[in-house]
């Protein structure tokens, strides 16, 4: 059993080491980075068509995708203003640092003031891997249940902001969003917890506001 364990020790020093180039080129353009991640139908694409309909006129934002088949939801995207390249990974649960480097080689975009990468639908295996983001955002949709956290910890301890999505189904599902927040509380208490819905707006504004806050902080910190 030690010679797969190797195997993927190795691949993760690999994938670190990517990673840390790109915090590097990142920090160097002073570009948020923020891993998106979420189980499919969460509602990730349609945030970031909104997020970056809401920027469009403020700062700069390009969205890396990153799905196994189909171009659609980068299309989205740019059907919704922003730039984004599709990434596909061809079978493959998650996206690594090697994938976000070929992806942006491949972008015909700049790198922004945000850069948005769309994990794909997953919430195992993306939690194990640094792409060089400054932080993880988790989705937790209503309709998924109030102990997804409990279910998939790993992921949920590690991101800085949790988003409750679908927040407008909660008169209609049995869902606890004070359980929800409590499961979260203990694996991250320092997490950032927003209750949102993209059909009526609710926390999208706070959503917003917590990307220029974080933007506006980088930059600082990089002077």
């Amino acid at each position: 059993m030690s010679e797969p364990i190797e195997v993927r020790r190795r691949l993760h020093e690999e994938n670190d080491r990517r990673a840390a180039q790109l915090r590097e080129q990142f920090n160097a353009a002073g570009t948020l980075v923020v891993d998106m991640v979420s189980s499919p139908g969460s509602g990730k694409t349609t945030l970031l068509e909104l997020t970056v309909d809401y920027f469009a006129d403020s700062l700069s934002t390009a969205v890396l995708v990153g799905d196994v088949a189909t171009e659609r939801d980068a299309q989205r995207i740019r059907e919704a203003g922003g730039p984004a390249h599709q990434i596909i990974t061809g079978g493959a649960c998650h996206l690594d640092a090697h994938l976000v480097a070929d992806g942006l080689e491949s972008a015909d975009f700049d790198l922004p003031d945000i850069l948005f990468l769309e994990n794909v639908g997953n919430l195992v295996c993306p939690a194990s891997y640094d792409l060089g983001e400054d932080f993880k955002a988790v989705l937790l949709s209503v309709p998924e249940g109030d102990d997804k956290p409990l279910k998939f910890p790993a992921i949920f301890s590690r991101a800085a902001v949790c988003l409750i999505t679908k927040s407008d189904l909660l008169p209609h599902l049995p869902f606890s969003p004070e359980d929800a927040v409590r499961h979260v509380n203990l694996l991250n208490p320092d997490s950032v917890i927003l209750q949102m819905s993209a059909m009526n707006g609710d926390g999208f504004e706070e959503w917003c506001n917590l990307l220029e806050r974080e933007h506006q902080a980088k930059r600082a910190a990089l002077v």
